[in-house]
């Protein structure tokens, strides 16, 4: 039997960054099912930082996590790890209008006139679209420059990873929990739930109440057509979230934005949802996209109200949720990170992330 301060179930940016976090405060194990780590929904992101993306929560979990970002580069020697790519907010109906709206109302984008936004992004059908506004902010993330940046930071804080095999037996006695993996076994008082779609059935497994995740896949394909892509042209997203389409290398990244119902699973591309993201873009633009080159698909993990689970059940003392991230995992995992560990650790919650605790604690299904 090993001792150790925590436990992270999940080797994914989600269980990285809050291993990085509690390493600061004790020894750490991150445990890993697959072989490799980020191999599902960290390592399919569209890696963008949007911070006009999302609800108020999340929003301000991204904001928060601007400067997390930057001092991460500096504490873990990284690259720059955000990149300025703004994104364009389209409207071609009234449901459009009235989120485009929203948005502006809250400050988070800039408006723009067509004319304006067609030199942003000329392939805009100017024959469709009604309004549009920029999120001058937006930017593209190194995923896995943090990812593995976060892993590095593990080590060096003296933690642990053990990839290529599942957390076992989950126990709780007396004042500790004994988390078996493998031929290993860990006393622990903290046991972090960070396992991505997998969190109900790590929480069933070992007696503690879920959090009624439900998983939701997400197509998304390089493709090109009659017009060459441009590296200038922003992120554009469809104000209902119906598209959203950004120029990768010479080729178009695309995604009909769905959120299907899944089992936890190693999700695959659907070819309906492909070729319904080429028919949406293709009606709302002239880029005339007829050739996927490759595909894949993710699982974003929601909860019922969609806002994110950072902490625990009051009847379940040392086992801790940070889960339902849904499509904002990494443009807030800094500030998630931070606040979560903070909560586990009974510490306040840095003061530059505006949410309280009771924000992100666990709520009954």
């Amino acid at each position: 039997m090993t001792a150790v301060d925590a436990v992270v179930i999940g080797g994914g940016i989600a269980g990285v960054s809050v291993a990085y976090e509690l390493a600061a405060h004790g020894d750490v194990v991150v445990v890993e099912a697959e072989r490799t780590l980020a191999t599902h929904t960290t390592g399919r992101s569209a890696a963008i930082y949007a911070p006009s993306y999302g609800a108020p929560v999340i929003r301000a979990l991204t904001v928060a996590s601007r400067d997390r970002f930057t001092a991460l580069e500096m504490e873990l020697d990284l690259p720059p790890l955000l990149t300025p790519h703004a994104g364009l907010w389209v409207a071609f109906d009234q449901p459009g209008l009235d989120v485009l709206d929203g948005l502006i109302e809250d400050g988070t984008v800039r408006t723009l006139t067509i004319q304006d936004a067609r030199k942003l992004c000329p392939p805009l059908n100017p024959d469709r679209l009604r309004a549009a506004a920029v999120d001058d902010t937006a930017m593209d993330i190194d995923v896995m420059a943090l990812h593995q940046g976060y892993v590095r930071g593990i080590k060096a804080r003296g933690g642990d990873i053990l990839a290529g095999e599942p957390a076992g037996a989950i126990r709780r006695d007396a004042a500790t929990w004994t988390v078996h993996v493998g031929t290993q076994r860990f006393s622990t008082p903290l046991v972090v739930n960070a396992a991505g779609a997998w969190v109900d059935r790590i929480a069933e497994a070992a007696g503690v109440s879920m959090i009624g995740i439900q998983p939701r896949r997400r197509t998304v394909a390089l493709a090109s057509g009659a017009t060459p892509a441009d590296p200038a042209w922003p992120l554009v997203i469809d104000a209902r979230e119906s598209f959203y389409f950004r120029t990768e290398g010479t080729r178009i990244l695309i995604s009909p934005a769905d959120e299907t119902p899944s089992e936890p699973t190693d999700a695959k591309p659907d070819e309906l949802d492909i070729a319904m993201a080429i028919e949406r873009i293709n009606e709302a633009t002239t880029l005339g996209l007829r050739s996927v080159h490759t595909a894949w698909a993710g699982l974003r993990s929601f909860v019922p109200d969609r806002l994110p689970v950072a902490g625990g059940w009051p009847d379940h003392p040392g086992f801790a949720f940070l889960a339902g991230q849904g499509g904002y995992g990494i443009q807030m995992a800094p500030a998630l990170a931070a606040a979560g560990a903070a909560i586990m650790l009974n510490h306040p919650i840095p003061a530059d992330i505006a949410v309280r605790p009771e924000e992100l604690q666990p709520r009954t299904p």
